[in-house]
């Protein structure tokens, strides 16, 4: 007998704004029990200090996680100087105290020097996996593992507070995908000689998606009461929140085909068109997104990801 998947099938984005003090796992199968959804997967964890923009994919959208994992990202970022930890944020141990003696010059040309390309090592503290362990399970047991090295940008960092009778700073940054801002923290702690760690993190975008899209777990929760409390089906008003899962494609060159030729891409057949661009395609059927594709050796169109829903 067939296995009956335990909820509806919901395909979208919603974009969640993650609260703090919650891993991105607890705040997934909360977002996932309120849509009663089949099937879901957020696109890059935040740490549970962190807060911000965390995109959740439903159903069919699924298949398209990646791409929001690949995208660049916008941060906004609090930081005590004079100070570093274990975990370079206020959720670990103070392991150094040291004098801040800087001017805002000074600040701002370091701040400045972390601008452009670079390599970076992950924290330890990082979901990075090692040996299919998460390295922050090693740091938890004070071991320490190779990591690699990975090449990040910094396209932009700017400084927008200084408190100096706090010693504490605020930087917008906006960085590329597996870029760790704590790292960022750290080093720049490090550079001026006085050590630094985060005390807030926010992530304001990602991507193109901006932060204005983002809802939180109550106001879900306030338009579930909504539906119930109008004697409605509960998805009436919690599904106008989500969003068409080829949003997050827009970078993509997009090739519109005619019903007959995306029946036949959705059914795996390649379809012969006109110029077939390099890498991954948006594929549409007149105006219905129907999934990915890429040029075949022939220069036709063969399907790479294709949604069960066209089929």
């Amino acid at each position: 007998m067939a296995r009956r998947s335990k909820g509806r099938p919901v395909d979208g984005i919603v974009l969640l704004h993650k609260p703090q003090g919650i891993s991105s796992n607890k705040a997934l199968q909360q977002a996932k029990g309120i849509y009663f959804a089949q099937k879901a997967g957020h696109t890059g964890a935040l740490d549970p200090l962190a807060t911000g923009m965390l995109p959740i994919c439903f159903g069919e959208a699924t298949k398209f996680t990646q791409f929001l994992l690949d995208t660049d990202k916008t941060y906004v970022v609090r930081a005590q100087l004079g100070e570093r930890t274990t975990t370079s944020d206020s959720d670990g141990e103070i392991v150094e105290t040291r004098s801040v003696e800087i001017t805002q010059s000074q600040l701002e040309q370091a701040v400045e020097a972390f601008h452009g390309e670079s390599d970076q090592y992950p924290s330890m503290y990082s979901a990075l996996k090692y040996q299919g362990q998460p390295l922050y399970k090693y740091a938890r047991e004070g071991i320490e593992v190779p990591r690699k090295c990975r090449k990040i940008n910094v396209y932009s960092i700017t400084l927008d507070e200084y408190d100096v009778e706090s010693q504490q700073i605020q930087m917008t940054v906006h960085v590329s995908k597996g870029t760790y801002i704590r790292t960022i923290v750290d080093d720049l702690g490090e550079k001026l000689g006085c050590g630094a760690h985060v005390i807030m993190l926010h992530r304001s975008e990602v991507g193109h998606y901006p932060s204005d899209k983002m809802v939180t777990i109550e106001q879900l929760e306030a338009k579930l009461q909504q539906a119930k409390d109008e004697e409605l089906e509960p998805s009436v008003y919690i599904d106008e929140l989500l969003l068409p899962m080829d949003t997050a494609l827009v970078d993509l060159p997009t090739i519109t085909l005619t019903q007959e030729q995306g029946i036949a891409f959705s059914h795996g057949q390649t379809v012969v068109v006109g110029e077939v661009p390099e890498g991954v395609i948006k594929v549409m059927a007149e105006d219905i997104f129907i999934g990915i594709g890429e040029r075949n050796k022939h220069g036709h169109l063969k399907a790479k990801r294709a949604l069960s829903s066209a089929q």
